[in-house]
């Protein structure tokens, strides 16, 4: 038998090992790790080094402002917060049955919430407005050459309507200014038209200058002219009942008529201007 035959590693060449180094060891790469691999589980040629760390998210919002700047953020927010707060508390003491605060101060509520946030609860009473309310003005205007107008009645409902149709965001102006203003002089009038309180003289100065307005946007004076005094009326009929109800009301429309009002207050600057234009011209000629 040959001596191949006795040795199974017999004629096969060994693999080679790691070199030894200088000081009888393995020898390091040129990377400071062994031919096998680092000491610390690193694979052949990694320095075992931890990876960098990764940089800061830039801040955002309000963080990213400065301390002073931050301060003057939180100041605002708390500012805007109490004036909610307290508007929120008006509205509601205005709304709510009569309570020790709205009796000793009532009178504060009144002046924040007239006429700009005033509330009421016609929606949800019990017998919600069924009424159509038109509501109309008409002037006496001070001609140029010193005769008396008098115009025909302007339905300012009908406008306020016909702005409204179709429109798919009305102003809240053209919903709600005319029919809070004439709602306002109802509540605070007796049935004579007699002011009843302070609040009955401002609403009377807030239809007023309605009316003006109106007027003015019709150009009711026309040349030259100045409006001197204005009337309203309205003419309320009832919303017919369903079919089915068995309700019967009146068809009639019942119109109010309130007295005539002068606005020399409200147009006393027009009259400067027109007197001191109707100089001007007269000192060219």
């Amino acid at each position: 038998m040959d001596a191949y035959d006795k040795d199974p590693d017999a004629g096969q060449v060994p693999e080679p090992g790691p070199v030894p180094g200088p000081d009888g060891g393995a020898d390091p790469g040129e990377d400071g790790a062994t031919a096998t691999g680092a000491s610390d589980g690193t694979a052949v040629g990694e320095t075992g080094a931890p990876p960098p760390a990764p940089a800061p998210e830039p801040r955002t919002g309000v963080a990213a402002l400065s301390p002073r700047y931050q301060i003057g953020a939180v100041v605002a927010l708390a500012v805007v917060a109490v004036a909610v707060c307290a508007h929120l508390g008006l509205v509601f003491l205005h709304v709510a049955p009569s309570n020790t605060l709205t009796k000793q101060h009532g009178a504060a509520v009144d002046e924040w919430v007239f006429p700009e946030f005033e509330q009421n609860w016609k929606l949800f009473a019990p017998n919600p407005l069924q009424q159509n309310v038109s509501v109309q003005v008409r002037a006496e205007v001070g001609t140029a050459d010193g005769g008396i107008r008098t115009t025909g009645w302007y339905d300012l409902s009908a406008e306020d309507g016909r702005a409204i149709a179709g429109n798919p965001l009305p102003s809240h102006t053209q919903q709600n200014e005319l029919r809070r203003a004439w709602d306002f002089f109802v509540a605070t009038h007796d049935s004579e038209n007699r002011p009843v309180g302070l609040r009955g003289s401002l609403s009377e100065t807030y239809l007023r200058r309605i009316a003006l307005l109106r007027l003015d946007r019709n150009d009711a004076a026309g040349p030259g002219g100045v409006v001197e005094r204005v009337q309203y009326r309205s003419r309320t009929t009832n919303v017919a009942p369903p079919s089915w109800s068995g309700e019967k009301v009146s068809g009639r429309p019942t119109v109010r008529e309130l007295p005539w009002w002068s606005v020399a207050a409200e147009t006393g600057d027009a009259r400067s201007e027109a007197a001191g234009a109707a100089g001007r011209e007269g000192g060219a000629a």
